[in-house]
């Protein structure tokens, strides 16, 4: 596998790598890095001499694959390394070669071609050739980055197009600027319903690809004659250069050379005067004057950085395409045919992914390596199943079964199938489910750790055309005759499953041992059943499960699509007595305990009381594999751990009390203890330990009588986990957007939030139930508005999926826009037959449409709504949602058209062409044939681990959990430089550390940093999740501030401006983070403007947190503050007594913030009385003088941007003074038992004291700010070390839509812990204890935290955001006591209105 290195190798870093060649010093381990490095000076092969840093621990080859992806040796290939005259071992050690040392020059040596290296030269040069344009990314489905539009400008206010123009053609975008006066176009303003798409692509500042040569192929002559080819002829190339010329090209051994054949002559020898060039480009040049031009233009280009030029791992879809396909397609020189592989050297997949796997990973760099090539080889993989998809589907494969109901296909190394539809799980549906299960529990198996020697085969499954397959790479040992079957040892086949039958040997323990440790990691328990011929298994899987030991001495585990258990809620009819075989006089007694039961009323045990009744839960569901999800069982875990402790306590405080109890020996411990575990389900009666059964609630599965209580107790577990969904799971996600102004957005966020914690999408009907029965029915609104789209664009792929599979190819664009004009427009109707054959004779040269009567033509309006309708009542179990038309949807829950369109597009694969579509035009089609582009296959893959780089990300959280943003920065340093080693930084979870590092940068008072690496997250986002994904929007907001602190307002005006315009796209105005970018546009914006976005923010964070809340007073404030600058008093006296009022109920009136907004609403008065004044006496002059003395500074409106997109967050309590007074006592306690004498007047003046030191400071208004602001930034990290924790925490997701990955749960920020949190300081450290439920943080399966338990998390270090004020250095530093310690502390009054805290200065960090 070619290894691009990233740092010291060489590579130009270009504009946004920030972390250079320094970022290699940041990384654990990697220290050799910087003891070993050095340069070398590289000459030969025709090459201008250059400096290359190397390292020591490089192999030969290392050092020559980073020099063949260097711009001074590209696109050269076939090259060795020389010393001193003899050629280096390319498996050599550098540090281990004689003779060099720093300085030293290393000679390139050119080497024989073979007949392979030709093909794989050739493919360099085609992949230069190929340079990328601008309009190439959209051509290809892939999203693309539009922030160089942005930052590369001719203009100071270019970038943001003007709306006519707009409609006009995408080619005069360079010329639609903002207006003069820096305002924003009329569609982005508030209130606007305009939403014109050709906004969202702007044309690129960077030219299209120039033209090299007119042709490029193989030759006619081509393949060599045998006398030919004895004398060392490979191939025959005919060039037609820019200049129309045609030249016949040899290749030979030792490269190219022009031949005297024409098109009517074979005449291989040399042509006069023609030199042999070792490299094609070297040819090409001699032969053209203009491809040498154009070569040399392109070798001296502008460079890129990295992670826009290079491929992604995997396709990310672009919904929409270039707005003329037809322009932008242009020769790719594939008749070379140097990308033509012969069926035989169809790659072995699964090979080569358990070769990589099993590479060796002692330490870091090993580890580095391996993961690098596992995901390099899963990549590859995924590209060719999206190929082979297309390419079995289109029709070009036949199938290897002959079964017509279930084909199967082998492509290109890939096994493909549909899958059988068993009546048993639901028929197609079931299918679709089974394919995705599988994937997700290979998944599981992959993500193991500790785990060494258990395999599963490469999987991916993909949709296209209406049609999923599952892809896998070829199991080993079933490609060999049956001959070799039969004379192959027993041990190679089947050793685990029901069906594997008796027998005993080293290999089959060897493999029982390996999954009874996966089953631990994975929370599964060891349990017994029957086989068909009544024989006892054991099994610590599914029924289904596989174990094999394949021909490669590996062992693998297969059919694991239903590893986790069964949801409950989904299993009405399966019981006990149906999966379990018992004795007489058990059967007697379970059916007594039944009709005492039925006489009862009661409900089975593990289903809380009413709960049928109030949910409708349990119920039978469309297919039969309902499993719940890995995160809801860590969720469920942490929820009886917390169950297990309490009760704990409890029994041991009724018999004495903990500490009496708590003693080793004590038979009340140890009875509590057992008590405790069989109340809470426990698997053990000795230590809590949850495990589930993944058989159980299985019709098909019956159990021996030994397991009749152990199969009792696990359906008591998965009834109480699944009704947990219905409790806990979905109210604190409604709980949680209910409090976040980072809610969800489009389809793609609130799958995640709702996997976050464990729900499935099949609940989100009871999610709509859960909003609906809310009193804040009103403020949920923009989440209702998502879960009712997500269930439409759901049901309507389904029904799609069969409606196009009945559509031949050459119909496809005619069926597509049809569905989607039926989709769409009410009650449409498609046009008759004759009349639509008509409009197609005359457009010649258009796809096939509808000739005669087919049954994709006949399709209505009304029909695929009735359709859509029935679906979403099976599955979802909705009635009346979704009304009797689209236009239901726009004017009862306010979705949009577009957002709809786009849903489905990124969904189905298909690709629009970028236009503005009038969707609600009754009278005509809004979308055509031609303005469906393309289909493009949607894959689901695995995702590959990186190890390293999670664990330093992870460090750097807990880091920035304590506020010690100096070793946050290192360990985010070092993971980006980890995730460049591995992925290129092409990765979600790459974006997210980058978006991190650049706030705690900010933090740190390096504010050009943080601008450069946000530009690195903002081009990642771009490429990796999407041009118009929420994460994408977040990350140009974030730049928009970083760019305003250092400067740039037109840069910082655009990339909000951005924001806003893919916001308004993806879900429209009417959403919490719409509030969030109009603050920040209000503070930006200097012309009329302003006042709109500000009103427009408040009216939104009125209306979805209410007038109470920090959103809704910090906006109270700057819109106070802007009516200052206005000359308005009046009305800014009135917005500010309502920051006052709301600051009061939040915080008291001792607070800091409460007092600050007072002092500003006394400033007010008083420039209200002398405004009053000055216009009796002396007129209007000194009213704008004054005036302009209550103008925010820069550094003002700078802090309030900060605290308004959470990059430092305000304190919130709604029980602040009780904190207080527990904290007078708890110091007072402690003083006593000191024998020191701590009066409660001495507490109260420190802290008054300690808030009037900063009062003055922290208001930022006016004069008042013009000494304090933004300077103190430069002083922000002399006092990191020692502080401990304050408002400088930054959220430890790195945005609100796209959530870190599972294990990463317990990082949750305190801000969806809500209002009620404590905040002690013990020791100089802060400690916060939620209100509500307190668990540990960690159960006897290992640490597990979700975001379901956010609310019920008790933490010994900060979770979050942390409300609490930090201890000064000095007291840090003394020996004194703990009491000393608190008594010196100040009281944690919070933030003030401009996000100031006592001892923070003004951007928030604590001064030494």
């Amino acid at each position: 596998m070619k290894d691009k290195v990233r740092r010291g190798g060489g590579r130009n870093q270009a504009k946004t790598d920030v972390i250079g060649l320094t970022g290699r010093k940041d990384a654990a381990g990697m220290k050799q890095d910087e003891d070993t490095s050095f340069p070398v000076k590289i000459q030969g092969a025709g090459v201008e001499p250059f400096e290359l840093q190397v390292h020591g621990f490089w192999l030969v080859q290392d050092a020559v694959m980073t020099l063949l992806s260097r711009d001074e040796v590209c696109p050269r290939s076939n090259l060795s390394l020389a010393l001193a005259g003899t050629n280096l071992d390319p498996l050599a050690e550098l540090q281990s070669l004689k003779g060099l040392k720093p300085g030293a020059v290393l000679r390139l040596v050119e080497e024989p071609y073979s007949a392979r290296s030709v093909q794989l030269h050739l493919a360099r040069v085609l992949e230069l050739l190929r340079v990328s344009g601008p309009q190439d990314a959209l051509r290809e489905g892939r999203s693309p980055s539009i922030l160089e539009t942005l930052t590369h400008t001719q203009t100071p206010d270019s970038g943001i197009t003007n709306g006519k123009s707009l409609k006009r053609s995408l080619s005069n975008t360079k010329t639609e600027t903002t207006n003069q006066d820096g305002a924003p176009p009329e569609y982005l303003l508030p209130g606007s319903s305009d939403r014109p798409l050709m906004a969202l692509l702007p044309q690129s500042s960077q030219p299209e690809a120039p033209g090299f040569l007119k042709d490029l192929s193989l030759s006619c002559w081509n393949p060599p004659p045998g006398h030919r080819k004895l004398q060392g002829d490979f191939l025959y190339i005919t060039v037609v250069t820019m200049e129309g010329r045609r030249f016949d090209i040899t290749s030979c051994p030792k490269g190219f050379f022009l031949n005297r054949s024409t098109e009517d002559v074979f005449d291989p020898r040399p042509a006069q005067s023609s030199p042999v060039c070792h490299c094609f480009t070297d040819v090409l040049c001699h032969i053209s004057p203009a491809f040498k031009q154009t070569f040399t233009t392109l070798k001296n280009r502008p460079q890129l950085s990295p992670v826009e030029v290079m491929p992604t791992p995997y396709h990310t879809l672009s919904w929409l395409g270039p707005p003329c396909a037809s322009r932008t397609h242009k020769n790719t020189f594939s008749r070379l045919g140097v990308e033509e592989q012969p069926g035989s050297q169809a790659p072995d997949w699964n090979e080569e992914l358990q070769t990589a796997r099993d590479l060796p990973h002692g330490n870091l760099e090993e580890r580095l390596q391996r993961d690098r090539a596992v995901l390099q080889i899963n990549s590859a993989f995924v590209r060719a199943v999206m190929q082979g998809a297309e390419t079995v589907i289109d029709g070009f494969v036949e199938p290897v079964n002959g079964n017509p109901v279930d084909p199967a296909f082998l492509w290109g190394g890939l096994f493909m199938s549909q899958g059988a539809a068993s009546a048993m799980f639901g028929g197609e549906r079931g299918r679709r489910a089974a394919q995705r299960l599988e994937l997700k529990g290979v998944q599981a198996y992959s993500n193991i750790e500790g785990v060494e020697g258990l395999h599963t085969l490469p999987t991916a499954i993909v949709d296209y055309r209406g049609v999923r397959l599952s892809a896998q790479g070829l199991a080993p040992g079933l490609e060999g005759s049956e001959q070799d079957q039969a004379t192959a040892p027993a041990s190679r086949g089947l050793l685990y499953g029901v069906n594997a039958g008796p027998q005993e040997s080293p290999q089959r323990r060897q493999l029982l041992q390996l999954l009874a440790q996966a089953a631990k990691s994975l929370f599964l328990q060891r349990h017994v059943v029957l086989s068909p011929n009544s024989r006892q298994v054991p099994l610590f899987t599914s029924v289904d499960a596989q174990g094999l030991l394949g021909a490669d001495g590996r062992f693998y585990i297969l059919d694991v699509f239903r590893t986790f258990p069964a949801d409950a809620n989904f299993c009405p009819d399966v019981g006990t007595e149906g999966q379990s075989v018992i004795g007489e006089e058990e059967s007697n007694k379970s059916c007594e305990e039944e009709e005492d039961e039925k006489k009862k009323g009661c409900v089975k045990e593990g289903w809380p009381e009413n709960y049928h009744s109030e949910s409708g839960l349990p119920k039978s569901f469309i297919h039969g594999l309902c499993r719940l999800k890995p995160e809801l069982l860590q969720a469920f875990i942490q929820h009886k751990h917390c169950q297990f402790t309490q009760r704990v306590r409890e029994m041991l405080d009724e018999n004495g009390g903990f500490e009496e109890c708590a003693t080793a020996g004590d038979a009340r411990a140890t009875q509590a203890v057992r008590a405790a575990c069989k109340e809470v389900g426990s698997v053990s009666d000795i230590i809590f330990e949850m495990r589930f059964n993944s058989n159980v609630f299985s019709p098909e599965v019956s159990f021996p009588p030994g397991e009749s209580q152990s199969t009792k107790l696990q359906e008591r577990l998965l009834r109480e986990a699944a009704s947990f969904i219905i409790t806990h799971q979905i109210p604190a996600f409604v709980e949680y957007c209910l409090q976040s102004n980072e809610a969800p957005m489009d389809g793609a966020s609130l799958k995640q939030a709702l996997h976050q914690r464990g729900i499935n999408l099949r609940y989100l009907g009871h999610v709509i139930n859960t909003i609906s029965q809310s009193e804040h029915k009103e403020r949920l609104r923009h989440i209702m508005r998502l879960v009712i789209s997500e269930i439409f664009i759901r049901s309507t792929r389904r029904v799609f999926s069969s409606f196009i599979q009945g559509v031949d190819t050459p119909s496809l664009s005619a069926a597509v826009s049809h569905f989607l004009c039926c989709l769409f427009v009410p009650h449409f109707m498609p046009a008759p037959v004759g009349e639509e054959t008509k409009k197609k004779s005359r457009r010649r040269g258009r796809g096939a449409g509808a000739s005669e009567s087919t049954p994709w033509s006949t399709l209505t309006g009304a029909e695929l709504w009735n359709l859509v309708c029935q679906d979403a009542v099976e599955t979802y179990n909705i009635s009346d949602c979704l009304g009797s038309g689209p236009n239901h949807l726009v004017e009862h829950y306010g979705l949009q058209k577009l957002s709809l369109l786009r849903e489905f597009c990124l969904k189905t694969g298909v690709q629009l062409r970028l236009k503005d579509y009038c969707l609600d035009n009754q009278n005509k089609a809004p979308i055509g044939p031609d303005d469906i582009l393309n289909i493009f296959p949607v894959v689901k893959h695995i995702n590959t681990p990186t190890v390293d780089a999670s664990k330093a990300h992870r460090a750097a959280q807990t880091f920035l959990q304590k506020g010690l943003l100096d070793q946050a920065h290192e360990h985010l340093k070092e993971a980006a430089y980890l995730y460049g080693r591995v992925c290129d930084d092409l990765n979600p979870e790459a974006c997210y550390c980058h978006s991190m590092l650049a706030k705690v940068a900010f933090l740190q008072g390096k504010a050009a940093e943080a601008r450069s690496v946000q530009l690195k997250a903002v081009v990642i986002s771009e490429r990796v999740l999407g041009f118009d994904h929420p994460n994408t929007i977040q990350q140009y907001a974030l730049l928009g501030v970083y760019a305003f602190a250092g400067g740039e307002t037109a840069l910082a005006q655009k990339c909000v401006l951005r924001a806003r315009l893919l916001t308004l796209t993806v879900h429209g105005e009417d959403h919490p983070y719409i509030a969030t970018l109009d603050s920040c546009l209000g503070l930006m914006l200097t012309g009329d403007q302003t006042g709109q976005y500000l009103k427009n923010a408040l009216r939104l964070n009125t209306s979805f947190f209410g007038a109470i809340n920090l959103h809704t007073a910090l906006n109270q404030h700057m819109l106070a503050q802007w009516m200052c600058s206005k000359g308005d008093y009046r009305s800014a006296m009135t917005h500010e007594k309502e920051a006052l009022t709301a600051f009061t109920t939040l915080f008291g009136e001792d607070h800091a913030q409460t007092r600050c907004s007072k002092e500003f609403l006394c400033t007010i008065t008083k420039q209200a009385v002398k405004v009053e004044r000055s216009l009796r006496q002396a007129g209007a002059d000194c009213t704008e003088q004054t005036v302009e003395c209550l103008s925010p500074t820069n550094d003002t409106v700078l802090e309030q941007m900060v605290l308004v997109t959470g990059i430092r967050r305000l304190t919130q309590s709604d029980r602040f003074q009780e904190y207080r007074q527990k904290h007078k006592e708890l110091k007072a306690a402690v003083a006593k038992e000191l024998g020191f004498k701590v009066t409660t007047e001495l507490v109260a003046s420190e802290a008054a004291d300690g808030g009037e030191k900063n009062s003055d400071g922290e208001t930022g208004y006016g004069k008042e700010a013009e000494d304090g602001g933004s300077s103190t930034v430069q002083k922000a990290s002399e006092s990191q070390q020692e502080q401990p924790v304050e408002e400088t925490i930054v959220e430890s997701t790195a945005n609100g839509h796209v959530v870190e990955p599972a294990e990463q749960n317990h990082l949750e920020d305190s801000d969806r812990a809500g209002s009620g949190a404590e905040v002690s300081i013990v020791n100089g450290e802060s400690e916060v204890r939620a209100t509500g439920e307190e668990t540990k943080s960690s159960t006897a399966n290992g640490e597990v935290k979700s975001d379901a338990a956010a609310n019920e998390m008790k933490s010994d270090e900060v979770n979050g955001d942390i409300n609490g004020t930090p201890t000064s250095p000095s007291v840090l530093k003394s020996k004194g006591t703990w009491a000393d310690i608190v008594s010196k502390a100040p009281v944690a009054n919070g933030t003030a209105v401009n996000g100031v805290a006592d001892k923070v200065t003004a951007n928030g960090v604590a001064e030494g």
